[in-house]
């Protein structure tokens, strides 16, 4: 209802310049996402119908596709920005008023980031009522699944806040956790016994765990208002 209607010729009057060529920005990869539901994982989950409880099989038989839910948050901030900067244009006016919803693109946009946070809740429940049958260990096991796949794109999403590193991050893998740390430096003297360590202010780092290396940054604090509130990392140090 939207994203086609940004290649039609007659719409086109009405679409703002910054939009145009930039659908992949706007979207993201709804459309992978709406194919993998569309095509496999709903007649996954219409298979199941009489008997629930092999639900934790479809998420683990489908498990690496999940992550393509990465990928689009990643990009939603971008999204965001773009969708700030043209939700006023008649084209979505137009758009919404043909299709006759209550609500802006704005709200569907933020479906598959909520629906990556509706999984968890309805294995739990699934697992609530299925307490001694066959397929409990799978939907045990799919709900830790997508438990992680949750804090992996948390991660991430930290990630893409990192400034001034030099070279490409991708490079050190997987980020497998982030946090704040308190961080102590030795001096050049000499090797720093802990016990001195008390004596100097230790400072606050945000640190990344990479399969290949170990990320120290400096967090900045928060700026702007409502959406525009973001925190970045700037880069200070690097361990392999």
């Amino acid at each position: 209802g939207y994203r086609a209607e940004m290649d039609n010729p007659a719409m086109l009057i009405l679409l703002p310049p910054m939009l145009r060529n930039r659908k992949d920005i706007l979207f993201g990869n709804m459309p992978e996402i709406y194919d993998f539901h569309n095509k496999i994982f709903l007649h996954s989950l219409e298979n199941c119908l009489g008997a629930p409880e092999r639900v934790g099989c479809c998420f683990l038989d489908r498990r690496e596709d999940f992550q393509m839910y990465e990928k689009y948050c990643q990009n939603k901030p971008r999204s965001e920005s773009l969708w700030r900067q043209c939700s006023e244009s008649s084209f979505f006016q137009e758009c919404q008023r043909k299709l006759e919803h209550k609500l802006g693109l704005d709200s569907y946009l933020l479906k598959p980031v909520q629906r990556l946070t509706k999984y968890q809740l309805l294995l739990k429940e699934l697992l609530k009522y299925s307490t001694s049958c066959d397929g409990v260990q799978e939907l045990q096991e799919a709900l830790v699944a997508m438990l992680d796949l949750l804090k992996s794109v948390n991660d991430s999403m930290h990630q893409i806040s990192i400034t001034g590193y030099d070279g490409d991050l991708s490079e050190l893998g997987k980020v497998l956790m982030q946090g704040s740390f308190s961080v102590w430096t030795g001096h050049r003297k000499g090797p720093t016994k802990m016990k001195d360590l008390a004596r100097f202010k230790p400072m606050q780092r945000h640190l990344f765990l990479y399969e290949k290396a170990l990320v120290f940054c400096k967090k900045r604090e928060e700026h702007g208002d409502g959406y525009d509130k973001t925190s970045s990392y700037s880069f200070k140090h690097f361990l392999k």
